[in-house]
């Protein structure tokens, strides 16, 4: 490694432990929970239109990761546009639209985790469906006593040598 290089990482590496409390000590935050659930819900030429949101007064960070759209039984061979509608950065609402499914040639659609913050409004632009939208809810929360706290860090002791035997 060159010698900029490596003195470029002993900065980080001292930088990073000063940020945290000093050389000798850690910040440890309040512990977090993370808690995932299925969502599932369907949009068809009955149900045009479906909003998941979260109650204003929870605290938790919510997301809803999308996972697949599809094409379900009963679906005719025409497109079926699926529109969703979130806020932006600047917190002004949009629609985008995130699939367009035919049962001939595209009958389904991966999204990888496509993340969303709620309140988010799905809607089925054009088309009849049934198309079903598939996904995990996150909920990611403090635990009570959210003071942090500081942990020593423990020595790092040498290794001990083993006697060999021939």
């Amino acid at each position: 490694m060159a010698a900029g290089a490596a003195a470029a990482l002993t900065f980080l590496d001292q930088e990073s432990r000063v940020r945290a409390g000093g050389v000798g000590s850690l910040q440890v935050p309040a512990p977090v929970t993370m808690d995932s659930f299925f969502f599932g819900c369907e949009l068809s030429g009955h149900t045009r239109s479906f909003t998941f949101k979260v109650e204003e007064e929870d605290d938790a960070e919510h997301v809803l990761a999308l996972t697949m759209l599809c094409l379900t039984e009963g679906a005719k061979d025409e497109c079926n546009v699926v529109e969703v509608v979130a806020r932006n950065h600047d917190h002004q609402e949009i629609a985008v639209p995130v699939a367009n499914l035919k049962l001939s040639c595209q009958p389904m659609l991966s999204l990888d985790d496509f993340q969303l913050q709620p309140p988010v409004t799905f809607r089925l632009k054009s088309g009849s469906g049934p198309v079903r939208i598939t996904g995990r809810h996150q909920i990611e929360s403090e635990e009570d006593g959210s003071e942090e706290e500081e942990a020593e860090l423990c020595p790092v002791l040498p290794a001990k040598k083993l006697g060999r035997r021939l």
